[in-house]
């Protein structure tokens, strides 16, 4: 290193301590453990058992300002969770106080976009206690994406021509900007205690005209898992765990060494560089922990486009798929994946985990970062169990099982900033007849999907819902969602939503105008008729309805919603109605309780034809508490009341 070299660093390290002068908070209020932005209380039970302790920004010690509560698309206090974030400028901060041991911690943030698309970076310097710890790099470049499905990178990016919107023309620029958040997961130098104080501090030099931190998840990360017995280490048949190079070849060698001596494969600490799917049937892969062992790569376009019409590759595992006999006996686990898609191409296959896995497989305790979608499986395929998996920032969905899917269970994942669907099931009608079903979906977490449902289901036979906390969809969708759409297969025997937890859903859907429900069912394409129900949930805080019936304009004499169960609920809060019915048909409600409803309990529009009472029936059975009536009532847009914050139910 050149003399002229140290005393640049000298100066620079004497500057970067000048701007890293610790200042007591202003104000430091007991720290506050949430879940979905709520207090823990309020949603026990539901959701996700995860690792990691969440504190908001807004709750914490801070000298910028507060953004929110807000809940309209394209801005950043309606994508951040619990709709409220903090925004600094140079030399503010915000503060945590560790409630338990912490070595690590997952911040979620957002900075602006460069001018003409792309993203920038821009540091935000660690402190704990006091003293500096290290300078995180934050970029943009996996956020901020424009314009309408399937969405551009570019910020003057025009409307699709014949796409139907409510915008008058022409349209201002940058046109819907959305998808503004990122997260990143950093170790800290060792681990600290409960009382210990992290603070967030942007210093003065920095390319971000403004930082804004939404919520952290601090974890105390435990020491890496040792090389199981008969197991082959990766390294040993040439895989570099720095990074820089690529390590595919020798996991497929020692993938292929494993299988033929009926062992596993153990992928340790570091690096592992893979810029493609590496294919998976009958076999174990485990890493050290999702903490330790990274497979990172890049997102590389093809010099002619896949058979699976892909024109570009990025790091995943993937099963055969079932046209070429699907795979199974894959257990993954253990490792991340950390991807490189910035764009939403929808014929890409550059998912985290892909292809037909099942015949008794799992997939638990990955990390999937910065994927189109994080597990995408297309069937027919059966048997498969995929558990304790965090699913972040995905341009598309979180967990998609598609087309002939049967006997899967997703449990304990937690899914935050997805671009689509968090989880969805889309049974597709195909030639074979075949369809999803008997699929489970419980003790899930999905927060804050920028466009769609945090869990939705597109047809099937005998699917569940169970146990799910879902909060803060943005638009075109809401918390829970069954629809006849997308060309899916009827819905067949049992639908059952039970024991979930909806939290801030029924947000407004920009292109009807109206607001959605925080569970709402969809008859488009076919009449709903096959039993649904919808079992001992909660609906909190919602933005308009609790729940909605709804059939589109030009169908609304063809299509049906009939034979559903409500039955158990708690409703505490709503911006307009309990229940919104657009559609013909008929639901029973039975000891549906509710509270603190900003409208009518019923809005009964039915399919609009204002000549007698409304083609949806309401019937109420016994139990209903609050304030129910059968009184016939219909408006089209009811003024929004926003609710106060919901509380314990005694």
């Amino acid at each position: 290193m050149s003399r002229s070299h140290l005393i640049a660093v000298a100066v620079s390290t004497a500057l970067l301590g000048a701007v890293l002068t610790y200042q007591p908070a202003a104000a430091s209020p007991a720290p506050r453990i949430t879940r979905a932005g709520l207090d823990p209380a309020l949603v026990t039970g539901r959701g996700a058992d995860v690792p990691f302790v969440e504190q908001e920004a807004e709750n914490a010690a801070f000298t910028g300002e507060q953004l929110g509560p807000g809940r309209e698309a394209y801005t950043l206090p309606a994508e951040a969770s619990g709709r409220t974030a903090v925004r600094l400028q140079p030399k503010q901060y915000v503060e945590f106080t560790l409630t338990q041991p912490a070595n690590a911690f997952t911040l979620r943030y957002s900075i602006p976009d460069a001018p003409a698309g792309g993203g920038i970076t821009a540091p935000l310097d660690v402190s704990v206690n006091g003293k500096h710890r290290q300078t995180m790099t934050l970029t943009s470049q996996y956020a901020w994406l424009y314009g309408m499905y399937p969405f551009s990178n570019d910020p003057n990016v025009d409307p699709i021509p014949g796409w139907w919107k409510p915008e008058p023309d022409p349209v201002a620029k940058p046109f819907r900007p959305n998808h503004f958040y990122d997260e990143q997961r950093v170790m800290l130098d060792r681990t600290y205690q409960a009382g210990a104080r992290i603070r967030f501090a942007v210093p003065n030099a920095t390319a971000a005209a403004w930082t804004v931190l939404d919520v952290a998840d601090f974890e105390l990360v435990k020491a890496p898992l040792k090389q199981p017995a008969r197991s082959l280490d990766v390294r040993l048949f040439g895989a570099d765990p720095t990074g820089r190079r690529d390590a595919a070849p020798a996991i497929e060698r020692t993938i292929a060494a494993a299988q033929r001596i009926g062992w596993s494969v153990f992928i340790p600490a570091g690096t592992f560089q893979v810029n493609r799917h590496i294919v998976v049937d009958r076999v174990t892969i485990r890493g050290a922990g999702n903490w330790w062992t990274i497979i990172k790569g890049r997102v590389l376009p093809l010099a002619e486009p896949a058979p699976d019409k892909s024109v570009h590759s990025a790091p995943g595992f993937y099963g055969k798929y079932a046209a070429d006999g699907g795979s199974t006996g894959v257990h993954l686990s253990d490792f991340a994946i950390e991807s490189d898609v910035r764009e939403r191409i929808d014929t890409d296959q550059v998912n985290g985990i892909g292809g037909a896995i099942g015949g008794g497989s799992t997939i638990q305790n990955l990390y999937l970062h910065h994927t189109k979608v994080g597990i995408w499986l297309d069937g027919p395929m059966d048997g498969l169990l995929i558990r304790n998996n965090v699913i972040t920032d995905a341009v598309a969905d979180g967990i998609n099982l598609h087309l002939g899917v049967s006997n899967v269970r997703a449990t304990n994942n937690f899914v935050r900033n997805s671009g689509d669907d968090g989880l969805a099931m889309w049974s597709e009608a195909n030639p074979s007849g075949v369809v999803n079903h008997d699929n489970v979906y419980d003790h899930n977490t999905v927060q804050t999907p920028v466009l769609a449902n945090n869990i939705a289901i597109y047809g099937g036979r005998d699917n569940a819902v169970t146990d799910n906390l879902v909060a803060d969809p943005i638009r075109e969708g809401s918390t829970l969602h069954a629809g006849s759409r997308f060309n899916a297969t009827p819905f067949e025997g049992t639908l059952r939503f039970a024991r979930n937890t909806t939290v801030r859903g029924g947000p407004r859907d920009l292109n009807w105008n109206i607001g959605l429900g925080a569970i709402w069912l969809y008859a488009l394409q076919s009449t709903m008729s096959a039993p649904i129900e919808i079992v001992d949930s909660s609906f909190l805080d919602s933005t308009y309805n609790a729940m909605m019936f709804v059939v589109d304009w030009p169908v609304k004499d063809d299509y049906a919603i009939t034979g559903v169960v409500v039955r158990n609920a708690h409703v505490d809060g709503t911006g307009t109605n309990v229940v919104n019915a657009r559609v013909g048909g008929w639901a029973t409600f039975e000891n549906v309780d509710a509270r603190n409803v900003g409208a009518p309990f019923v809005n009964n529009c039915g399919t609009f034809h204002f000549n007698g009472p409304p083609e949806f029936d309401v019937r109420l059975l016994a139990g209903n508490d609050g304030g129910w009536t059968s009184a016939t009532w219909c408006e089209d847009r009811p003024t929004v009341v926003p609710p106060p914050p919901p509380s314990p139910w005694n």
